[in-house]
């Protein structure tokens, strides 16, 4: 096996975590809110995994720009499910240190990604 790499180590560890919190929400009828949950948190894995299929330099900042943005999204809904009510905060909290810490390393992949495929960036600045 190869190296672990920690984008795809946590993305999959949290559409693990969302797939859990989605069977939840569908106890408690909440089926809108449920789906919209899944396919946020379940896309960040996604992307990742489709960012380091190789395909192309571009590729790869491009879907990492994109897994983090379904993060962002994620911590959107898990934020208005704590906020409703629908999840305790302790468990909500959990989740959001989780998504916080994966945008986190999206956040300098993209960022560093970025800077690496537009040689042209610096001169400009």
């Amino acid at each position: 096996m190869g190296k672990s790499n920690p984008s795809v180590d946590k993305s999959y560890a949290l559409a693990l975590r969302i797939i859990r919190l989605h069977h939840y929400l569908l106890e408690k009828h909440e089926y809108d809110l449920a789906r919209e949950v899944l396919r946020c948190g379940t896309a960040v894995g996604q992307h990742v995994e489709e960012a380091v299929s190789g395909e192309s330099p571009e590729n790869f900042t491009t879907q990492m720009a994109v897994a983090y943005k379904e993060g962002r999204k994620t911590r959107y809904w898990i934020r208005l499910l704590r906020d409703s009510h629908l999840i305790d905060d302790e468990a909500a909290q959990s989740v959001l240190e989780d998504i916080e810490e994966l945008n986190k390393i999206l956040f300098t992949i993209k960022r560093t990604s970025s800077v690496q495929s537009s040689p042209n960036e610096e001169s400009q600045s």
